[in-house]
């Protein structure tokens, strides 16, 4: 359905299957490419200092991560349903090709860097509604099914559907995202970005070749509603966010990505991060979110009851 559009759109003729020769002798991106992974976003504390795993180490992060994972039952006399879900949930299973401590490369430490006083002032209102909605405007992105941070940018994994199909053209590239089916478009025609008046959720996306490394450049966001760690935010994005992505293929099957984001009115000072993405053989299916969903109005419903008992 992706293809289909890109050719509607008269994006080209170049687009090639799998891992094919392309006619414009750009490297081939295009496939479906997987980003789970055992490795954290922040590095924990215990390797606060060390960058990258040794392989001894690597093993022994990915056994801890899968036995986290394993399914349990719920605690007897305890609020709680277990690991119920966990199922159907596509926790990665091990660590980047590049055996990372996290994805977060810089700051130094692997952590991403304080948000300012205006953002997290900014932060702890959105957090606080969320918690007692008036509205479904008070809901995270995420809640209301129109925004996810797989799709980011920066595009990062998740506990389940971290699957993106890439269409590749000479004037454009498509990368559509397996989780609520966004599809991105990056313009490759040499363009400059749309009117600053023009503001996305995604931003708006304008890419290059830098010899075999795509460098796509994505300004004109949004605000996108929460911070990350806030149910459905981005990572706090507003008007001021520049974001620099690149792609690079490390052999047939691993797709390299890096993301640098300056956002000086959201983060005390500009971040960089990096995975590993790898190639999968199936196909992304249609993903279903809002379709049928009572989430939504359930959620309400409850905070209202909550508050008559008050």
């Amino acid at each position: 359905m992706v293809v289909a559009a890109a050719v509607a759109l008269g994006l080209g003729s170049t687009v090639t299957s799998g891992q094919g020769a392309r006619r414009d002798a750009r490297p081939d991106l295009e496939g479906v490419w997987n980003s789970a992974t055992a490795t954290p976003l922040e590095r924990p504390s215990r390797f606060t200092d060390k960058p990258f795993f040794t392989p001894e180490e690597a093993a022994e992060w990915e056994r801890q991560v899968a036995e986290n994972n394993e399914e349990r039952p719920p605690t007897p006399g305890a609020k709680n349903t277990g690991t119920y879900n966990t199922f159907f949930r596509e926790f990665g299973s091990r660590t980047v090709t590049t055996r990372r401590t996290s994805i977060v490369t810089d700051p130094p430490d692997g952590r991403i860097p304080p948000l300012t006083p205006a953002a997290e002032e900014l932060k702890r209102r959105r957090a606080a509604a969320q918690k007692n909605p008036e509205n479904a405007e008070d809901t995270g992105l995420q809640d209301r099914c129109l925004a996810f941070l797989t799709a980011g940018p920066p595009m990062l994994p998740y506990s389940y559907n971290s699957n993106y199909q890439i269409v590749q053209t000479a004037d454009a590239i498509v990368i559509h995202v397996e989780m609520i089916h966004d599809a991105r478009m990056i313009y490759m025609d040499g363009r400059p970005h749309v009117s600053a008046a023009v503001r996305r959720w995604m931003g708006d996306s304008i890419g290059r070749w830098e010899e075999s490394t795509l460098v796509v450049d994505t300004t004109n966001f949004n605000d996108a509603g929460g911070f990350y760690g806030d149910a459905g935010g981005n990572f706090g994005w507003d008007r001021d966010l520049h974001l620099v992505e690149r792609f690079r293929l490390l052999d047939a099957n691993t797709l390299l990505y890096q993301f640098g984001v300056e956002d000086p009115t959201a983060f005390t000072q500009p971040w960089k991060g990096e995975l590993t993405m790898t190639r999968s053989p199936g196909r992304i299916y249609e993903y279903a979110c809002h379709e049928g969903n009572y989430s939504m109005t359930n959620m309400l419903r409850g905070y209202r009851a909550t508050e008559r008992q008050k």
